[in-house]
């Protein structure tokens, strides 16, 4: 078991804060300067929240693009040593097709994090109401304007939802894996009845991933070991449209009559996702939403190989069956446990926006998921997930289908639901969610920053 330095990892690759800091803000910032950067940096690396912190006002971390690194003096040779996604950004055009960023989420349209607004750090605001968070908000935002080394290009509010549901209305968060040695396992068994525990690697660069071997280590500012208790920072601004998502399940599930069936709406949302609103599992509970205690709704402890292979409860195609195949990629369940594992990502979204109304009513108001996951290999983990499993038109020996609530569409996309004595098939999806903006980050260890912020 992998032995970690809380104290040179920053408190966000550890936790998400979401349970007693419910408010964030995400501030992206351009470097113009070096220097005047430095002096930034030297002021706000005082207050980032470490592993070791029990902070319950506010927390602050940090992350940065190649782009940043470099305008910090980091050597080509030394840029080369991260990862080659990481290098040439989320908007390349190698990036924009692995990721499947065409058409109206094609970099070209996004908000930032494409040529026209390029991003070089990203910082990371959470707090345990709006009144600090605003109070702390204030008090960034006068360090930065104070700088003549950075400038603010957008500020993007985030929150949870006191139901902890994101805004298609199913509870988000579950079925997060747990860091070896980080003491989180009886915590993850009393919430969701199952905790699976990956090796620190896969996470925190430095230690030994799933293969028992640590991923490669950048090097900067002359020090080899600068990737150290690092991480890679995937971040992407999602816009759901709640409205073309109920407004398709409605269409799709009325009556002969033309009648709308609310139980049947549910139950094909349900069957897209791989869960009930409230958190539980079709494969638990295939025909409807047991609406449990809490504790129960998050179940996490199901597989599919043994109690589900055909996905009569949950359909191959379905979301959470993508993202997450478990044992069921291959014949041998083992195996696919263990492949699984090589491809494990964690999340720290949040949702952004108010909440509709109205579902089935286009308000004209955006909203949407500021979706951050953290890996320590960009393309074995996050860009492998969504090439190979979520935009993958033949996932587990499908035909023209991809992730139905974030896939990337072709034309007739349809979603499949096995079924006796014939499975049911729903044609013509639409984009429920677009693409907005994104960027690549890496979020370095506590001793990498300070050496960052000296230049020394």
């Amino acid at each position: 078991m992998a032995t970690l330095d809380f104290s040179d990892i920053q408190g966000f690759l550890l936790t998400s804060y979401s349970s007693h800091m419910p408010c964030a803000n995400y501030l992206l910032l351009s470097i113009k300067d070096a220097p005047s950067c430095r002096n930034w940096l030297r002021q706000v690396s005082g207050l980032i929240t470490t592993g070791n912190d029990r902070k319950t006002d506010f927390s602050l971390n940090i992350a940065f693009t190649a782009s940043a690194f470099e305008k910090l003096g980091f050597t080509p040779a030394e840029l080369e040593t991260f990862s080659v996604a990481f290098q040439e950004g989320m908007n390349s055009p190698v990036r924009q097709q692995l990721l499947g960023d065409s058409g109206n989420n094609t970099p070209d349209n996004w908000a930032w994090g494409n040529a026209n607004s390029p991003i070089d750090i990203l910082l990371l605001l959470f707090a345990n109401g709006e009144e600090e968070l605003d109070r702390q908000l204030a008090l960034r935002k006068k360090e930065i304007e104070a700088s003549a080394g950075l400038t603010l290009i957008k500020s993007l509010g985030a929150g949870r939802q006191p139901d902890s549901k994101e805004h298609f209305g199913f509870l988000d968060g579950v079925g997060q894996p747990v860091i070896e040695g980080t003491g989180r396992e009886t915590k993850q068994l009393s919430r969701t009845g199952h905790a699976t525990v990956i090796k620190a690697g896969e996470f925190i660069l430095g230690h030994d991933n799933e293969m028992l071997k640590p991923d490669p280590l950048p090097a900067g500012l002359g020090q080899s070991s600068f990737g150290m208790n690092g991480t890679y920072l995937v971040f992407r601004q999602l816009e759901q449209h709640v409205h073309l998502f109920w407004q398709y399940i409605d269409k799709a599930t009325r009556n002969a009559a033309g009648e709308s069936v609310p139980a049947e709406q549910d139950k094909l949302g349900a069957k897209m996702v791989g869960r009930w609103k409230s958190g539980a599992p079709t494969t638990n509970h295939p025909d409807s939403d047991p609406k449990v205690p809490p504790a129960v709704d998050q179940n996490n402890n199901f597989s599919f190989a043994h109690k589900d292979e055909t996905g009569f409860g949950c359909p191959i195609g379905s979301h959470i069956r993508r993202t997450n195949p478990r044992d069921s990629m291959f014949n041998d369940p083992e195996v696919s446990l263990r492949t699984v594992r090589r491809h494990r990502i964690i999340r720290r979204g949040r949702s952004y926006g108010e909440r509709s109304a109205n579902v089935f009513v286009d308000d004209g108001k955006e909203r949407g998921l500021l979706f951050i996951c953290l890996n320590s290999n960009i393309e074995r983990q996050f860009e492998f997930i969504q090439q190979s499993w979520a935009n993958n038109p033949s996932f587990g020996a499908l035909n023209n289908e991809t992730d139905p609530v974030i896939g990337q569409r072709n034309d007739g996309n349809v979603f499949s639901m096995p079924g006796c004595p014939v499975r049911t098939r729903v044609h013509d999806l639409p984009d429920f969610v677009t693409t907005k903006g994104g960027s690549y980050f890496f979020m370095p260890g506590i001793k990498a920053l300070q050496k960052l912020a000296s230049g020394l």
